[in-house]
């Protein structure tokens, strides 16, 4: 399903190659019907924005929500596992699950990326991306609503998500939404969260900005064996 790849560019660093691509995404979305109409409306403001922003802007923006706020972070098992070492045992897992699937992990982003996770589904059957994605529901939901709550222009790619893992508010998604959000202008409160001893599983995707994928190339190519790993969330 190229639907998973278009929605994991949506999601990665704003870059050239992704502003340049959008149209590309855009006819993916469209042609491959994964999505309702109602669902593709409400991506357009995001991918006007990506077309036609201001790239640093855009990257500000992306820094400040996905980087700079943990509680809205696109590694999945931080919203679980945080920076314990249970969190290594599920990287584990997961990059068994890639390998098995087929799927081979490059590039510096963690296993548990969302954007990773989704280009390893794009690889594998309807079906089995859904059962994949469903045991990361509950963050999904959590993710959707907490950039609902801010107005994002990118809790409709969170929906959309959420939609495709035909999932429904759980009484773990409610466990994760009573924490509070954090608050990306609060500095303060911000280094002393980060000052938490932290472990590191190989190269770390927030020690900079994401390498951004030549993501029209992708889309292009068909969906070829790679490596990666998903456990469960």
């Amino acid at each position: 399903m190229k639907t998973y790849r278009a929605l994991s560019a949506l999601l990665t660093y704003p870059s050239m190659d992704l502003q340049a691509a959008v149209p590309e995404i855009w006819q993916t979305l469209s042609d491959e019907g994964s999505l309702k109409s109602g669902e593709l409306a409400k991506l357009e403001p995001l991918l006007r924005d990506l077309e036609n922003g201001d790239i640093f802007d855009l990257q500000e923006r992306y820094v400040l929500q996905f980087d700079r706020a943990r509680t809205l972070s696109l590694n999945l098992f931080e919203h679980i596992h945080g920076e314990s070492r249970d969190r290594g045992g599920a990287m584990v897992d997961l990059l068994e699950t890639y390998r098995a699937g087929g799927f081979d992990l490059v590039g510096p982003e963690l296993p548990d990326h969302l954007p990773v996770l989704l280009e390893f589904l794009s690889t594998q059957t309807p079906e089995q991306a859904r059962e994949i994605l469903a045991d990361a529901g509950h963050i999904l939901v959590a993710l959707a609503e907490r950039l609902a709550r801010r107005e994002s222009v990118y809790a409709p790619v969170l929906a959309a998500l959420v939609t495709l893992a035909q999932v429904d508010t759980s009484p773990e998604a409610e466990a994760l939404l009573s924490e509070k959000d954090d608050d990306p202008e609060d500095l303060e409160a911000l280094d002393a969260v980060w000052e938490e001893a932290m472990v590191t599983f190989g190269l770390d995707p927030n020690a900079g900005c994401p390498i951004s994928r030549d993501i029209l190339a992708k889309m292009d190519m068909p969906a070829a064996p790679r490596t990666s790993a998903p456990g469960q969330m």
